[in-house]
């Protein structure tokens, strides 16, 4: 697993917010005191989802049509079929780091 430093975050008032780390732009979100770490859009119209909201379920809500993505898995909840990448998350002592699985070539070098 590459782990990648997030810089300052600025939590929005919903909890979420857009990072970038290793090129990519992200949302993390904090709920419950557990962070999140998940795709920048929405799959279905590429909403915003550090746009959206967090419902009691533990799902993120898409701003645009209001799709439900489930938090610890990145899975459709509201029954579309879609999915959001999910990554890793860690807040250590020097800030939060996001990680993910580097691949190279074809996936296998």
């Amino acid at each position: 697993m590459h782990w990648h430093h997030i810089g300052t975050v600025d939590w929005q008032p919903n909890n979420m917010c857009v990072v970038e780390a290793g090129g990519k732009k992200l949302t993390l979100a904090r709920r419950d005191g557990a962070l999140f770490a998940f795709a920048y859009k929405c799959p279905h119209a590429s909403g915003i989802m550090a746009d959206g909201v967090l419902d009691g379920a533990g799902n993120v809500v898409c701003p645009v049509h209001r799709y439900r993505f489930s938090l610890a898995n990145g899975r459709n909840t509201s029954g579309e079929g879609y999915y959001i990448k999910t990554y890793s998350v860690e807040e250590r002592v020097d800030g939060i780091y996001v990680g993910w699985e580097e691949k190279g070539l074809f996936g296998w070098l």
